[in-house]
């Protein structure tokens, strides 16, 4: 006999965020900006859910501006890549993501923004940011940018 319930949740179709990996470059390199999540305050990259009306690369930047003070960046039209994780909902339950993230050169970072009193925002470089990330698929995405 088959256990459905766990096949259901293995397979269960995952809903979509898009992400901005904010970055600059800088004499020592490139440097990428990190934000600490509202609820674990482990460290992110700004991502939310797509915006009807915006096409998904604005909506990224939209979280940027939200959750990290980005108030002039140029983005790409296409994902860099995708990364997958499990949002953990306040009654508990939780929703498999899979993200798109769309890189975005940062030339303006605001003092004060939507968020900024909720979230930490700090620039790494590439393989710190990648050590600091949980997701697997995200650690790859910051080493190869």
């Amino acid at each position: 006999m088959i256990n459905t319930a766990k096949t259901s949740l293995t397979h269960a179709a995952r809903e979509r965020q898009v992400a901005a990996l904010c970055y600059r470059e800088t004499q020592a390199g490139k440097k990428v900006l990190l934000v600490t999540s509202r609820g674990t305050g482990r460290w992110i990259v700004p991502k939310g859910w797509p915006i009807k009306g915006l096409p998904d690369p604005e909506a990224a930047l939209q979280e940027a501006w939200e959750e990290a003070g980005v108030t002039s960046a140029e983005v790409e039209t296409d994902p860099v890549g995708f990364y997958d994780y499990d949002k953990k909902r306040s009654g508990g339950e939780v929703t498999p993501i899979k993200t798109q993230v769309y890189l975005a050169e940062v030339d303006t970072l605001a003092d004060a923004y939507p968020e900024d009193h909720q979230r930490e925002r700090r620039w790494f470089t590439q393989n710190e940011a990648a050590a600091r990330v949980d997701e697997p698929e995200l650690k790859d995405i910051l080493r190869d940018l």
